[in-house]
C-alpha cells in the first residue's frame, strides 16, 4: 500500500492511498483528502473481499468510466437511524392514498431481493439521464456477486407488476449501506425507504449509511456526523463481517407484501 502525501504540515497530512493487490489494504480515514473532499485511495478492484473489508471500514467507490476506482470516506457522514425517519404530511398524504381502494393493476406492494438485477438497472439509467451514471457495468457485476452470496439487497415498490422505485445497498452485522435508489413514480423511493425502516427493527438494522448528504434525504430525517464518530460506530455496528440472515429470510419470502 504506497502513499502520496499532500501537505507538508505533519499536523495536518493527507494522504492519497495506492491501494495494491492485497484486498485488506486500509487507508487512515483521518488522513483523507480536503479537496476532493473525502477521497482516500485510489486502485485496487472490486473483488468481494475488499468490497466487503472497506464498507466495513466507511469507505465507498464511487467513479466514472474510464477513471481509475476511487475510494472515499467523507469527514461529514450522511447517516440515518430507522426510528428517526420522519413521515412529513406529503409523504402521509401518499400513503393514505396508497392505501385506499384502487383498482388491481394501481395497487401498491413492497418486497425484498425480488428483482436485484432490475433495481440496479433503474438507479444506473436514472443517472445517466440526469448527470451520468458512476454504476458501470463492472460496480454491477461486482454488487450482483455480492447479491448472489447474500449480502447485498434490493428493496423494491411495484405497482401492479410494474417495478416503480426502490433502492439497494449492502447489509453487514447492525449496518445497512444504502447505495442509490430510484422512483419512475413520484414518491416511490420514499415509500420503500419508510418501509425498509418500519422492517429495520425486526432485521436488526440499528443504523442506515447514506453517504453523502442531500435535502432529500436530510428531509426525511437524515443526519450528519463526523466520521470519527462514524467510525467508532462501525466498529460496534460490524464486530465481525456477517450477513444479515434476517433480511435474507425475508427475501426469500415469494409473495409481495400490500402497502
Amino acid at each position: 500500500m504506497q502513499t502520496a502525501t499532500t501537505d507538508s504540515n505533519t499536523d495536518d497530512i493527507q494522504e492519497l492511498v495506492l491501494l495494491t493487490e492485497s484486498p485488506y489494504d486500509t487507508p487512515n480515514p483521518s488522513k483523507a483528502l480536503q479537496d476532493p473532499e473525502g477521497l482516500s485511495a485510489i486502485g485496487g478492484d472490486l473483488s468481494t473481499t475488499r468490497l466487503l473489508h472497506l464498507y466495513s471500514k466507511g469507505f465507498f467507490p464511487w467513479f466514472s468510466d474510464p477513471d481509475p476506482i476511487l475510494w472515499w470516506h467523507p469527514k461529514q457522514r450522511c447517516v440515518l437511524r430507522p426510528a428517526d425517519f420522519h413521515l412529513s404530511k406529503s409523504l402521509q398524504k401518499v400513503f393514505k392514498k396508497i392505501g385506499q381502494a384502487a383498482p388491481k393493476n394501481e395497487q401498491w406492494s413492497f418486497s425484498i431481493n425480488h428483482d436485484f438485477s432490475a433495481v440496479i438497472h433503474h438507479c444506473a439509467e436514472l443517472r445517466v439521464n440526469k448527470e451520468g451514471t458512476w454504476i458501470s457495468k463492472d460496480i454491477k457485476q461486482a454488487y450482483q456477486k455480492l447479491h448472489k452470496l447474500g449480502y447485498a439487497h434490493s428493496i423494491e415498490i411495484w405497482q401492479n407488476k410494474m417495478l416503480i422505485g426502490g433502492f439497494y445497498g449492502i447489509a453487514m452485522g447492525n449496518m445497512f449501506f444504502g447505495e442509490s435508489m430510484f422512483s419512475l413514480v413520484p414518491n416511490a423511493s420514499k415509500v420503500a425507504l419508510k418501509l425498509f425502516c418500519e422492517l429495520a427493527q425486526e432485521c436488526n438494522i440499528e443504523l442506515i449509511d447514506c453517504q453523502v448528504e442531500s435535502k432529500h434525504l436530510l428531509s426525511l430525517g437524515a443526519k450528519l456526523i463526523q466520521r470519527d464518530v462514524f467510525s467508532t460506530q462501525l466498529e460496534q455496528l460490524i464486530p465481525s463481517i456477517e450477513k444479515n440472515t434476517i433480511l435474507i429470510s425475508i427475501g426469500k419470502r415469494p409473495e409481495k407484501h400490500p402497502i
